[in-house]
C-alpha cells in the first residue's frame, strides 16, 4: 500500500470530513456565527421582558388608581344624603286631660243648669286625648212654664307627629273648623262672632237665636284652646210654655265664665301646663293620637250636636 493511501485510511478511521479542511472550518464558523446570533436574540429578549413587566404594572397601577378616586368621589358624593339629620317635631305640651265631668265647680253648674243632677258622660276610645259630659235642667213653673238649660263641654288633645306637625299645630287647625262649624249652624238668626281675651291661647264666642218646635232658644258656643287642646263648651237655654225667653248677654257670660275654668282644670291636669321641647320622633301615644280622627271629631262637632240638642 503507498504511502498516499495509507494517509488517507489513516484520516477515514479518524473521524476526518471528506471534504476538504477549509470547507468543514467554514461550516463550523457559521454554526458559531448562528448560535451567538440566537443568544443574542434571546439576551435582547430577556431584557425586553421586565420593561414589558414593568409597563404592564404601571398601567395596571394607573387604572386601579383612577377606579380608587371614582369609587371614593362616588363615596363623598352619596355621603351627604346619608349624614341628612332625622326630622323633629315639638313636642306636646300638654300630655292629658281631666275628666269632662269634673272641670266645673259646683256653683258655676248652679248659675248655668241649676236643675241638674248630675253630667253625664260621653262615650270615647281613649280618656287621655278626648273626652265630653252634658248637663240638663228643666227648671217647671207649672202653668207658668218651664227654663230649659243645657250645657255640654267638650276636650280634644292632639299630641305631635312629624308626619302630621306639632300637637299645637293640629289644635290650631282644629279650633278653627270648631269656630266655623258654629258659625254654620242652619237655621242660625241673629248670629255674632267674638273674640275671648284672657282664655288660653285664643278663644271665640259665638252667639245666635234658633227657632224650635219647643220654643226660641238662645244658643252660645266658646270655643278655646290652649297648647294642643282644643276646648268646645256649648251652652243653650229656651222659655218654654209662655216662660220668657233667656238674655244672651247673661247666657254669653255664663259661658265665657265656665269656659275659663275648664280651660285652668286642663292646666292644672299637667301640671301647670310644662312647655313641650324638640322631640326628634313622636311621643308613644302619637300612633293613638286624636289628629288622625279630627275630621271625625269635627263632623260630630258639639256645635252641630247642641243643635239637634236644643
Amino acid at each position: 500500500m503507498s504511502e498516499g493511501t495509507m494517509q488517507r485510511a489513516v484520516k477515514r478511521d479518524l473521524g476526518a470530513p471528506p471534504t476538504p479542511f477549509g470547507q468543514w472550518g467554514n461550516d463550523r464558523r457559521d454554526q458559531r456565527e448562528q448560535r451567538a446570533r440566537g443568544l443574542r436574540r434571546a439576551v435582547v429578549c430577556a431584557a425586553a421582558v421586565p420593561v414589558m413587566l414593568i409597563a404592564a404594572g404601571c398601567s395596571s397601577d394607573s387604572g386601579s388608581g383612577d377606579k380608587a378616586a371614582d369609587d371614593s368621589g362616588t363615596k363623598s358624593s352619596a355621603s351627604p344624603s346619608s349624614a341628612s339629620p332625622s326630622p323633629t317635631v315639638q313636642a306636646a305640651a300638654y300630655k292629658s286631660i281631666p275628666d269632662a265631668c269634673k272641670v266645673l265647680g259646683k256653683k258655676t253648674l248652679e248659675d248655668l243648669a241649676p236643675k241638674a243632677k248630675s253630667g253625664k258622660k260621653g262615650s270615647s276610645d281613649d280618656a287621655s286625648t278626648r273626652g265630653s259630659c252634658s248637663w240638663s235642667s228643666l227648671d217647671n213653673n207649672g202653668v207658668k212654664g218651664s227654663q230649659f238649660r243645657w250645657l255640654n263641654v267638650s276636650l280634644l288633645r292632639f299630641e305631635s307627629d312629624v308626619t302630621r306637625g306639632s300637637g299645637e299645630e293640629l289644635a290650631q287647625a282644629y279650633y278653627e273648623t270648631q269656630v266655623q262649624d258654629a258659625k254654620s249652624v242652619s237655621g242660625a238668626k241673629s248670629l255674632k262672632s267674638e273674640p275671648v281675651a284672657g282664655v288660653g291661647d285664643q278663644a271665640t264666642a259665638v252667639r245666635y237665636d234658633l227657632k224650635k218646635k219647643e220654643g226660641s232658644f238662645k244658643q252660645e258656643t266658646v270655643v278655646a284652646r290652649v297648647e294642643n287642646v282644643v276646648v268646645t263648651l256649648d251652652y243653650n237655654g229656651a222659655g218654654l210654655a209662655g216662660e220668657k225667653t233667656p238674655s244672651a248677654d247673661t247666657l254669653n257670660k255664663l259661658a265665657q265664665k265656665a269656659v275659663k275654668e275648664v280651660v285652668a282644670a286642663v292646666a292644672e291636669a299637667n301640671d301647670g301646663g310644662s312647655a313641650g321641647t324638640p322631640s326628634s320622633a313622636p311621643s308613644k301615644s302619637a300612633s293613638k293620637s286624636p289628629s288622625g280622627s279630627a275630621s271625625k271629631a269635627a263632623s260630630s262637632s258639639p256645635s252641630k250636636s247642641a243643635a239637634k240638642k236644643s
